[in-house]
């Protein structure tokens, strides 16, 4: 007899079809794994996640500054690199080992030093950054052609660096691994798997991150046509960069919770 023909119960022999064996398969590991939390403990995590995401950070700070630089569809390498930084802090927490980082004085503050440090000098890299003005247009060009040379164009980095770029900010920002300790725990039940619980949690947050960051990034992006012209690029490199440095100093100031 196959194995997916067993019997009904322990008084027929009838064996059971496969698309039915299929179903109540499904339908165990869905009720055993995937749904291991209470809806009402679910709910109340979504509506947080959805609050965390939207309020400003030095994510938001990088989703915005780089739509706007690059557009919506180059800013998806950050947001990757967000999501990938989000859930080591996640797993991390999950782990126990963010109560350890909390504990440690010392841990702590490499981690927030670096952090820190990594957000200020991603600023003053955006502060610095090369504009391309492209003014080598032969004058006999048509105007539309012209304006098209002489408008500025910014160095797009690479793939790997814009995923580096997200995954660094969330990693090292000692607020994200602060904010994991002290509410996550509240989300998860000791009574049961703690693997299967994660798993949910990460994947509602990645969700619900990668929808609003992507929000962030389209609406920098549609003030794209403010910015034509070199010196109008410069102040938005500035100002992001200006911002990013502030976010990274105000890191310094952290401290741990008791």
């Amino acid at each position: 007899m196959p194995f997916w023909q067993k019997p009904e119960c322990r008084f027929t022999c009838k064996p059971i079809p496969l698309p039915v064996y299929i179903r109540m398969r499904v339908r165990h590991f869905v009720s055993d794994y995937l749904f291991d939390m209470t809806f009402h403990t679910w709910i109340t995590y979504f509506l947080a996640c959805w609050l965390i995401a939207i309020s400003p950070g030095s994510g938001a700070v990088l989703c915005m500054s780089h739509g706007l630089a690059y557009g919506v569809k180059k800013t998806s390498g950050t947001i990757l690199g967000l999501q990938m930084g989000g859930m080591l802090l996640l797993f991390i927490a999950g782990a126990g080992v963010g109560s350890i980082l909390l504990a440690s004085e010392t841990a702590f503050t490499v981690v927030k030093t670096v952090g820190a440090l990594y957000l200020i000098y991603s600023g003053i890299s955006q502060w610095r950054a090369r504009i391309d003005t492209g003014k080598t247009a032969p004058a006999e060009q048509p105007d539309n052609a012209v304006s098209q040379a002489t408008a500025p164009r910014i160095e797009v980095p690479a793939l790997r660096q814009r995923i580096l770029q997200g995954f660094l900010t969330n990693a090292t920002n000692p607020k994200g691994i602060i904010f994991m300790v002290a509410v996550l725990p509240q989300f998860i039940s000791a009574e049961r798997p703690l693997l299967p619980q994660l798993l949910i949690l990460a994947v509602t947050m990645c969700s619900v991150d990668l929808f609003v960051m992507h929000g962030y990034a389209f609406a920098a992006a549609t003030m794209q046509g403010f910015f034509r012209n070199a010196r109008a690029v410069k102040r938005q490199n500035r100002f992001f960069g200006g911002v990013l440095m502030a976010v990274g100093t105000a890191l310094f100031f952290v401290k741990r919770t008791a």
